[in-house]
């Protein structure tokens, strides 16, 4: 019969090693209170319970014990068994002396891409999370669907349909734990289908780029114009030597990524013609198309323009996130497939890649009007931040102008041409945080650059806001 395992004191991992079983136990110990793994004042397990786990006589272990005691590392008390010694830890060494002065911490955050997450509807969130949990069935807590639980792709047709104008069927809804992931596994799609490039926009973000770039496709910029991007490179041949190699292969190309709502960074919409104009391209060459539609919901001056994937859900990937809504801690996002991309991106997925709860939580957000009623006064909250912030540029720095349309969580600040990495700088010693245009350039794009700043007013919360503009006002020319 197997002897019982210790059910007193701590589980302690102990690799006893040499020529003597007292010896290597005596070692480790010491070794685990050396290195900090057994810290001052544990209390170890009694050498009966120790000797049962580790197969060994007591009597080697309390030998062990009565060892340490004599060398200072433990100490032995009637009633309070044997634990590690207080001992005095030698103080970190003084760091060396700084070569020059170093400008003030960021106090306070510009950098686009993140919502105010103090505003995030907790108590609303919570209630929606206890009624999903109860409403759940059992079936809900096992593997599931690698598309993610019915209840949301259902409430995220009917809203996406509704607020968006995307043509969703929850059989075409995939979920997925942010955008980074849903183009991640797109990429590997594509290249298992052959393809070997995908178009993107000129200015965009480098995580994105290198993640399609790791799956084996190569990204391409398109050109751009004072309106935004012009997709019309996709089917055209260049004329100048120098963009002969990147022309060709913009105009071979099958994919190609865009943010039609609100350009990031550089802050337009796609206009209508071509809107049109790149969706004939992908009807006529067979091509896709990946929408990030990632804060399509925060349109202030007129009514969102409705998604892309609208005009053709054959060859528009739509793909939406809660990341700038909510919270990107969720980790919720999806994205609307054409029927024939369901199959091969399920099995890429290999299973669910959100957790169940949070899942249902989204869902019964959505359905309850939760969710509705959380993105109004969002976009009024980010609304009056806009406004604070052209209002404040326009009054202290004359020669900085925003451009752009009225949406989403930042602006782009143009700037007198030469100044941009200045600007920058200065903002980082008056204590801000934020990046210049030329952060998010691609390396092969052809367009002459110019000087700006991209400005997340969605970050700071609302106490800071304020103290937040004061600061960056102080930086520009």
């Amino acid at each position: 019969m197997a002897k019982p395992r210790a059910t007193l004191g701590i589980d302690l991992h102990l690799e006893p090693a040499g020529p003597g079983l007292r010896r290597g136990l005596t070692d480790a110990l010491r070794e685990a209170v050396r290195t900090g793994r057994l810290t001052p004042g544990v209390r170890l397990p009694s050498s009966r319970s120790l000797a049962t786990d580790l197969g060994i006589a007591r009597n080697t272990v309390a030998e062990s014990y009565a060892d340490l005691v004599a060398e200072g590392w433990l100490t032995a008390r009637q009633g309070s068994g044997t634990r590690v010694a207080d001992r005095t830890v030698p103080p970190p060494p003084d760091p060396p002396a700084p070569r020059r002065r170093e400008p003030v911490r960021a106090a306070h955050s510009l950098v686009a891409g993140a919502p105010d997450l103090a505003s995030f509807p907790r108590a609303d969130w919570l209630k929606a999370t206890r009624r999903a949990l109860t409403a759940a069935p059992n079936d809900a807590l096992g593997y599931g669907d690698p598309r993610g639980r019915v209840e949301l792709r259902t409430a995220l047709a009917d809203y996406l349909s509704r607020a968006r104008g995307v043509r969703a069927d929850p059989d075409r809804i995939m979920i997925c734990a942010g955008f980074a992931q849903g183009l991640r596994l797109l990429a590997e799609v594509f290249h298992t289908r052959g393809l070997r490039t995908l178009a993107v926009e000129s200015y965009g973000l480098d995580v994105h780029w290198d993640l399609v770039e790791r799956a084996g496709l190569r990204t391409l910029p398109l050109p751009f114009d004072a309106h935004g991007t012009l997709p019309q490179a996709l089917d055209s041949r260049p004329g100048r030597a120098a963009g002969r190699t990147l022309g060709a292969g913009l105009a071979a190309t099958r994919a190609v990524l865009l943010t039609a709502a609100h350009q990031f960074p550089l802050g337009d919409a796609l206009r209508p013609a071509h809107r049109a104009a790149v969706v004939d391209w992908a009807r006529r060459t067979g091509g896709l198309i990946l929408e990030d539609d990632y804060d399509g919901e925060f349109r202030y001056d007129r009514q969102p323009v409705g998604a892309l994937q609208g005009l053709d859900p054959d060859h528009v990937v739509h793909l939406g996130t809660a990341s700038k809504s909510l919270a990107p801690g969720l980790r919720l996002a999806w994205m609307v497939l054409p029927a024939s991309l369901v199959p091969e991106v399920a099995e890429y997925a290999g299973g669910p890649t959100t957790g169940v709860l949070e899942q249902l939580t989204l869902a019964e957000f959505l359905t309850s009007g939760a969710y509705d009623r959380h993105v109004r006064a969002a976009r009024l909250r980010y609304r009056r931040r806009r406004d604070d912030l052209i209002a404040a540029v326009t009054t202290h720095a004359p020669d900085v102008r925003a451009t752009g349309i009225a949406a989403g969580l930042h602006a782009l600040l143009r700037l007198p041409p030469g100044t941009e990495q200045s600007v920058v700088r200065a903002a980082h010693w008056h204590g801000v945080a934020v990046h210049g245009l030329s952060r998010y350039r691609h390396p092969a794009a052809a367009d002459p650059h110019f000087d700006a700043l991209v400005v997340g007013y969605g970050t700071p919360p609302d106490h800071a806001w304020k103290g937040t503009l004061e600061a960056l006002c102080k930086a520009l020319p």
